[in-house]
């Protein structure tokens, strides 16, 4: 008698584990690329005690960091299977808690350092693979930018296609990276196995010790090969935990151990300076298949960093951090498969501008590592509270393992910090913008609510009024959007008083945003018969989907909503702000850059995807008022 399920499980979770490797591990799987050349470049002698102080260092960074923080703890902390920065935020949902509003500022903080990313990886990743070039013909140096520039500029054009074709060789490649650094770390180890020697956590604590305060600098560059580290848990929602967890031990972090040992035994057993030791593993014939399948990876690495922005991006709008921007779905059968065309040219131009200002990536890892190692302590600190506040976790315990944690987070962070000088103020001062902009558009909108709210009318004066002037209805179904447990919004009292008229139906149509990835179908709508003709409408969407508003109206109309989805026209209310002169300097220019972000945001016709036929924009000037709290207007 046979049983096919447990084969049927076991294949779908090693095509979900192969799958991770180029999605998940591909930026940590790069960093052997340049992670202990730049730990050596810091002056360091190649003596045996050195270079098995620095592997030392390495294998319990990944030991620690990877294997015991991410996999064992973070991967947990999932919003219904959704993982990274901001799902964690709506997961502890910060409102329901004292310091809530700190918790909201720092996670921002976090998703602005993550997007910085974006840019350095695929500058760094790209740029350190075609320099291998260097080690194979020295006369090819002066094309090293000029290919790297072609490489990126494909990379990011084929952006909007999206990579559902080219995706299912990710995994395949990706492992067959995994597997020859693997081979050739091995074949040094051979040759030298006393390296193995460096897995004793002595020969780390000697060298930190007998290097002093050098030795900060070292852990700088040491922090490298946990770079790709945010990538696991961003990515949590693709593929699940544990998929993720089995391509990690039984692959990714052997071959990683393998190639960086194996590296350290080469640089022991070389009679010549060792320059390029991730390259110099390979014998001659290898060497340009190994830059040809290097560069692969790192493609990989690059497309897999750029699919987290835009999935990231798409996380922010949702939950009101960032303005409106559009959205598309490359996939029909995928909903994780999107493409966002403004952040994809920014990405390009800035990380272009990246790669031809530094010329290295040796230059590229000064500023490495900042944004990261501040994430990882931020993760840190909401990964305690999830332990208190979802797991109730004691105490003790919660402080235990989260303070083993920071101590080596603020360990690498303050590392890093001395490469600010160095480069690693562009990171900081890119991520301050970008968070100083997310703020203000959290802020704007929360007073633009609140405004807003002011001027709503209830709802028993509006049906009064109907029933006592005999105001007109005229067939057909107007929609209006509304802020939910509100009355009749501004729009629809704008267009009463000009039209002296309504459609015998009225919905008042309510967007509410989850605090998790996906809704339920069965959750996606509510429906609330008012009277005169008018009903209340709840759409639900979670932070992880793209709303799509006719959609909804057709599933509304399946449950007995009496509309035609195609006959109906909905009012969308057009704010033109205004800044009064008398506001506070600050206040004043803030409310400025809103207004310059509300004005370029994508229209709410084209966000929702209503059909531009069946839409009619009211216009509303609002002049900002005093800054309203924003839990005043949270609920709107």
């Amino acid at each position: 008698m046979t049983h096919p399920q447990p084969a049927t499980g076991l294949r779908r979770l090693s095509l979900l584990s192969l799958g991770a490797l180029g999605v998940v591990y591909g930026d940590i799987g790069t960093s052997p690329i340049y992670a202990l050349r730049e730990c050596l470049a810091h002056g360091v002698d190649p003596t045996p005690d050195n270079v098995l102080g620095v592997l030392s260092l390495i294998f319990w960074t990944l030991m620690v960091l990877i294997t015991v923080e991410y996999q064992m703890f973070v991967l947990r902390a999932d919003n219904r299977g959704e993982g990274g920065i901001l799902a964690l935020l709506a997961l502890l949902r910060p409102q329901r808690h004292r310091g809530g509003g700190w918790l909201q500022k720092a996670a921002i903080l976090g998703a602005a350092l993550v997007l910085c990313d974006g840019v350095l990886t695929p500058a760094i990743s790209v740029l350190s693979a075609v320099e291998g070039l260097e080690v194979a013909a020295p006369a090819l140096a002066p094309a090293v930018l000029p290919i790297t520039v072609g490489i990126l500029l494909a990379l990011f054009r084929i952006q909007r296609g999206g990579t559902a074709r080219i995706g299912v060789w990710f995994g395949p490649i990706t492992a067959l990276w995994f597997v020859v650094m693997a081979v050739l770390g091995t074949a040094q180890i051979v040759k030298h196995p006393g390296v193995l020697a460096a897995i004793n956590p002595v020969y780390g604590a000697t060298f930190l010790i007998h290097e002093g305060w050098a030795a900060i600098r070292i852990l700088g560059s040491v922090f490298l090969v946990v770079t790709g580290a945010e990538a696991l848990y961003a990515d949590l929602g693709h593929f699940g935990r544990r998929p993720i967890v089995y391509a990690w031990f039984g692959l990714v972090f052997p071959a990683l151990l393998l190639c960086y040992f194996g590296q350290g035994a080469l640089i022991l057993n070389s009679p010549t300076p060792v320059t390029q030791p991730f390259f110099e593993l390979a014998p001659d014939w290898a060497l340009y298949p190994l830059i040809a399948l290097a560069t692969a990876a790192t493609v990989i690495a690059s497309q897999a960093v750029i699919s987290g922005a835009f999935s990231l991006t798409r996380q922010a709008i949702q939950m009101g951090v960032i303005p409106r921007v559009k959205v598309v779905q490359t996939s029909a059968e995928t909903g994780g498969q999107i493409y966002i065309p403004a952040l994809n040219t920014l990405l390009m131009l800035v990380t272009l501008i990246v790669v031809l200002a530094a010329g290295s990536s040796g230059a590229l890892a000064n500023a490495y590592g900042v944004a990261i190692s501040t994430t990882m302590i931020i993760t840190t600190g909401m990964l305690f509270l999830a332990m208190r506040w979802r797991w109730h976790v004691p105490l003790v315990g919660a402080v235990l393992v989260c303070g083993l944690f920071l101590a080596v987070d603020v360990s690498f962070f303050s590392a890093n910090m001395l490469r600010v000088p160095a480069g690693g103020w562009m990171v900081l001062a890119a991520a301050a913008v970008l968070y100083g902009m997310m703020r203000t558009w959290n802020w704007g909108r929360s007073n633009l609510i609140g405004m807003l709210r002011t001027e709503t009318l209830p709802l028993p004066t509006l049906f009064s009024r109907l029933a006592r002037e005999r105001i007109a209805r005229v067939p057909g179904t107007a929609v209006f959007m509304t802020a939910p447990k509100l009355g009749a919004p501004p729009a629809l009292q704008h267009h009463l008083r000009h039209a002296h008229a309504l459609h015998e139906r009225v919905i008042l149509l309510t967007v509410e945003n989850r605090d998790l990835p996906r809704v339920a179908p069965d959750e996606r709508l509510a429906i609330e018969p008012l009277e005169q003709g008018f009903y209340r409408l709840f759409v639900r969407y979670g932070f992880a989907e793209s709303p799509d508003l006719p959609h909804a109206m057709e599933a509304a109309a399946a449950q007995g909503l009496p509309v035609d989805p195609t006959d109906m026209t909905y009012f969308i209310g057009r704010e033109t702000l205004i800044v009064p002169p008398d506001m506070r300097w600050f206040d004043r220019q803030r409310e400025r850059l809103y207004v310059f972000m509300f004005r370029n945001a994508l229209r709410a016709t084209d966000f929702y995807r209503i059909p531009p036929r069946q839409a009619v924009e009211i216009g509303l000037w609002v002049e900002a008022a005093v800054p309203v709290r924003a839990r005043d207007a949270a609920g709107a």
